[in-house]
């Protein structure tokens, strides 16, 4: 699971001096809605050769998965993507112009999103520039016979217009664009694993995470992505530099962890993703870290289907303590939960939480990447052999900082008044990883399903669900006297900061990202919207959180944090409930009540107050490159060499870790 939190809507408020602003600047480019930044690596010098040679050897493997994500987000992606680096490497014609400025702007969007669907709101976007003059770059770099089958699917004249479709009327998988599934119906994907799922299986396998299913002489059957199976190019790249990697481990369960998911891209087995996994949660001395596969499924309509990803990050020792008091703690908080006992794990084991600083972002954490992540996601190796959480710093600093480099607040804009602004000044940008460092440390981890219950059983709205009890686990973690107690709240009052926060975004400002006349889709909105819109309605009558105008402009402020506190418990206790008993149509419910239709008058207020401040609402790095220092033939160091150009890394990753066929 993955956190993206308010942190990237609302930065918060940690200053740097003007002297430390010249020196490095982290926002690098903005257009659309977008905005790239770049983020440092503190803690590389202080590492080790072998740990950096490790560290390098992992990024390299993840960096070799990129065509994979492209794919999987739909056909046409990669030819279209070469294409437009065609343009931009050897287009000779005056480049000063408005439209191949628009042109230049499409590419860059193209890059971000890995694709030709936005990286959150899943909707084709087109190119401003005339198809007609697209077609004139195509053919002056000699792509012109491209033109009759590309043209028509970037301005959306033909195929489906949403990487994942949510559409109540028809069929999800046959109106999504994700390459996961071809000539099936939604019912003939649910008929087939419901065939296949052994539902009295302690340790069941993630179903169809690592496979396309199509239909073969009139029959369903899977398409596994391995080694001499689909996408066998990018997984022998990649393979070979786990090997690499695993040659150069800090230890010996990192070693085998390797070996155990080298085997599992080879053979496709999912038992050996499992043994991966295990293995992979009992490495917690180590200082790099990694993740690499088919792993979270937000992007398919049902739920199953891993996008890939690739992440690398080192540890923040001193920075890690608070996640450690809150682990082994953990058994406090999952007995004082505010949920039914028969839904409590009786023995919380092996729930392990760092912060880290990433080094290498990868696949579908790249260039947009989350804040929080907590892995592995099978429900059994969290019950049996714990999880692995992680809040990442230079992530969340990035950000704080590229804030500072603008002059314009949403925060001033989205708050009430001053009180809340410095309340949020004070506290916020804390508060928020803390509510993080629950979401993920604990959240995720918390609870158990009841004997027979099936993962999948919430279908598609598993992933909204998952985010908002995890969400709630943490906000209503945030405000108890024992994170005062344990000292990782540095006041009793510091909780309010979040609670403030989180209401206004969920209620409001996070609809700046979505389209006038839009439905709200993504899962962590959704998650954010149900949350706050569920406790708006049932605290009206209380007026927990009121609704105020003021000069034409609407807030929504928190009048009774206490009694707020109550509504996340009571929300908790039911959310937990669905998914502990497998109750989709209450999880359906709640969902298509609270979390998917947006107020049009607020929605429209929003967007013109947002777009007044000339902020993009979205965010994304590059990476810095990982270089080896030679002395001699002899490899001496690894340095850190930050980037500076977003388009430059695009074009470079496309030249150097391209595996897919056109």
């Amino acid at each position: 699971m993955i956190s993206f939190g308010a942190l990237a809507i609302i930065a918060g408020c940690q200053h740097r001096t003007e002297e430390e602003i010249q020196e490095f600047h982290y926002l690098l480019d903005e257009f659309a809605d977008l905005k790239v930044m770049r983020y440092k690596v503190p803690g590389w010098e202080d590492l080790t050769l072998q740990q950096k040679e490790y560290a390098y050897y992992l990024a390299e493997a993840a960096k070799y998965g990129r065509d994979i994500l492209w794919d999987q987000n739909g056909d046409y992606n990669i030819k279209i993507r070469h294409v437009v680096e065609n343009i931009l490497n050897n287009y000779q014609g005056n480049r000063e112009t408005v439209e191949f400025q628009q042109f230049e702007t499409y590419a860059k969007r193209l890059f971000f999103s890995n694709g030709r669907f936005h990286h959150y709101a899943e909707d084709l976007f087109r190119p401003e520039c005339s198809s007609y003059y697209l077609e004139s770059l195509m053919e002056a770099v000699g792509d012109g016979d491209k033109c009759s089958r590309l043209i028509p699917v970037i301005y959306g004249r033909n195929g489906n217009l949403q990487r994942r479709s949510t559409s109540t009327d028809g069929d999800i998988v046959q109106l999504s664009a994700v390459n996961f599934y071809d000539g099936v119906t939604r019912q003939e994907v649910e008929d087939y694993y419901a065939s296949i799922a052994d539902p009295d299986d302690p340790t069941p396998i993630s179903y169809g995470l690592n496979t396309k299913v199509v239909k073969e002489n009139g029959k369903v059957v899977e398409k596994p992505w391995k080694v001499d199976g689909i996408y066998s190019r990018p997984l022998r790249r990649i393979c070979e530099q786990l090997e690499k990697a695993a040659a150069v481990a800090e230890n010996d369960t990192q070693k085998r962890a390797l070996g155990l998911l080298i085997e599992y891209y080879r053979t496709g087995d999912l038992r050996k993703w499992d043994e991966f996994n295990v293995e992979w949660v009992k490495d917690t001395e180590g200082t790099v870290d990694f993740i690499n596969g088919f792993v979270e499924d937000y992007n398919d309509p049902l739920g199953r289907k891993g996008a890939w990803e690739g992440y690398v990050n080192i540890k923040d020792k001193a920075a890690s303590e608070r996640t450690e008091i809150l682990c082994s703690n953990a058994q406090w908080f999952e007995d004082n939960a505010p949920i039914d006992p028969r839904f409590k794990k009786k023995e919380v084991k092996g729930i392990t939480a760092k912060v880290v600083n990433a080094v290498c972002l990868a696949g579908d954490s790249y260039p947009s990447t989350p804040i929080g992540i907590n892995l592995p996601n099978a429900d059994w190796i969290r019950k049996e052999h714990g999880s692995k959480s992680v809040t990442i710093a230079n992530i969340t600093h990035a950000y704080d900082f590229a804030a500072e480099e603008s002059p314009a607040s949403a925060l001033k804009e989205f708050a009430y008044d001053d009180a809340e602004v410095e309340l949020y000044k004070k506290y916020g940008s804390y508060a928020d990883e803390i509510h993080t460092d629950l979401h993920e440390c604990l959240g995720h981890g918390s609870g158990q399903l009841l004997p027979g219950v099936s993962t999948t059983a919430l279908g598609e709205y598993s992933s909204a669900l998952e985010e908002a009890r995890a969400d709630l686990f943490g906000l209503y973690y945030t405000a108890d006297p024992k994170m005062v107690e344990l000292g990782i709240m540095p006041d009793p009052e510091a909780y309010k900061a979040e609670y403030s926060a989180y209401i206004r975004n969920g209620l409001f400002v996070q609809f700046n990202r979505v389209e006038l006349g839009r439905p709200n889709t993504e899962a962590h909105m959704q998650n954010r919207k149900l949350i706050a819109e569920w406790c708006y309605e049932k605290g009206a009558k209380d007026n927990v959180i009121e609704k105020k105008v003021r000069d034409g402009k609407t807030y929504f402020v928190v009048n009774d944090f206490e009694a707020l506190r109550g509504l996340f418990a009571e929300l908790l206790a039911e959310i937990q409930r669905i998914k502990s008993e497998g109750d989709y149509q209450a999880g359906k419910k709640l969902i298509e009540t609270y979390a998917v239709n947006i107020d049009p008058e607020l929605h429209k207020e929003v967007k013109i107050r947002y777009n007044a401040l000339n902020l993009k609402p979205y965010g994304g790095f590059i990476n810095p490159e990982i270089v080896p220092v030679y002395k001699g033939k002899k490899i001496v160091d690894y340095e850190i060499v930050y980037k500076d150009n977003y388009l430059e890394q695009m074009l470079e990753y496309g030249r150097k870790y391209a595996t897919l066929e056109l």
